[in-house]
């Protein structure tokens, strides 16, 4: 069995929790899934099988998109509504649309943010969960996000009592971008502390929620012996790579990993991606540039020798 199956994980449990059951229900070692999802969080879940996890790495790098919700008033050890709370300040004045929508604009392209401490970020060899749970802070690396989209698409609802000022979003961000985070951020700019207060994946890997089943869909799959309908090629998602097809002879050196001219394939310039070749409308290896001689092709990963 090879392919990807996009998971609906529910709240509840961990993405290594989805691949130890979907390992007894596919009846295979080899799975793995392409991208973390926290347990408070619900969404799609991309899990390669087969000779699908050797495309697990460029899941893992591709955008995703989430819905969820911002809460003004207060901020948590965790930056979600799972952690304790660590400060407050009552939301007296509501905040209009416009100083919202006009915060949120602000982040996007390509900003700077701190890990939030209860995350799998490694330190010094530890993971920064490891440190605050046993009470321990470091200094966090900086690091990179690209947001493309940031909106707000709910009005934003007042709490009388509790003195707090809630709406929902929706966010299109690429690799290693931390919502949390975000949410956080943007209660900054805003001058209150914040938390995200709900979140839901809506797509990953090119993968978005029309396409995912949950867990019991994919025992009833497999029972029936109809697992074909959920799982998708490892070509879907590799859809976005620049692709060459080869002909017989190419596909001869290919399998063996030769290295290759870039002029053999009428290619001036390395494009941003690794080049995918397919053979026979099947993903067989993804090439990118030589480190040394950069006029030629090196395998990058070998997805199939043999078709």
């Amino acid at each position: 069995m090879d392919g990807i199956l996009p998971l609906w994980k529910e709240r509840g449990m961990t993405s290594h929790d989805c691949v130890f059951k979907l390992r007894k229900i596919l009846k295979t070692k080899k799975v793995g899934h392409g991208g973390t999802l926290d347990p408070d969080v619900d969404g799609v879940l991309p899990i390669c099988i087969g000779k699908g996890t050797k495309v697990i790495e460029y899941l893992q790098d591709s955008g995703k998109i989430y819905e969820g919700e911002i809460t003004l008033g207060f901020s948590t050890t965790t930056e979600d509504r799972s952690g304790d709370i660590v400060e407050t300040k009552a939301v007296d004045g509501v905040l209009s649309t416009e100083e919202i929508d006009r915060m949120m604009k602000s982040f996007i392209g390509t900003i700077k943010q701190i890990p939030p401490m209860y995350s799998a970020v490694k330190v010094n060899g530890k993971r920064l969960y490891e440190y605050a749970r046993a009470g321990e802070t470091v200094e966090r690396p900086e690091r990179q996000a690209v947001i493309e989209s940031f909106q707000r698409t709910t009005e934003p609802v007042y709490n009388e009592e509790n003195k707090t000022q809630s709406w929902r979003f929706q966010v299109t961000c690429g690799k290693g971008t931390y919502v949390r985070t975000l949410a956080v951020d943007l209660g900054e700019k805003l001058g209150y502390p914040a938390h995200m207060s709900d979140l839901t994946r809506l797509a990953s890997g090119g993968f978005s929620v029309g396409q995912a089943v949950t867990l019991a869909q994919v025992s009833e799959l497999m029972e029936n012996e109809q697992i074909d309908q959920a799982l998708q090629p490892i070509e879907e998602s590799m859809k976005d790579f620049p692709r060459i097809d080869l002909t017989e002879e190419d596909w001869q050196r290919v399998k063996n990993g030769q290295v290759l001219p870039m002029k053999a394939f009428r290619i001036k310039k390395m494009p941003e991606k690794l080049i995918a070749f397919y053979y026979q409308n099947l993903l067989v290896s993804l090439y990118g540039q030589h480190p040394e001689k950069n006029w030629l092709l090196k395998p990058s990963k070998v997805i199939r020798n043999e078709v």
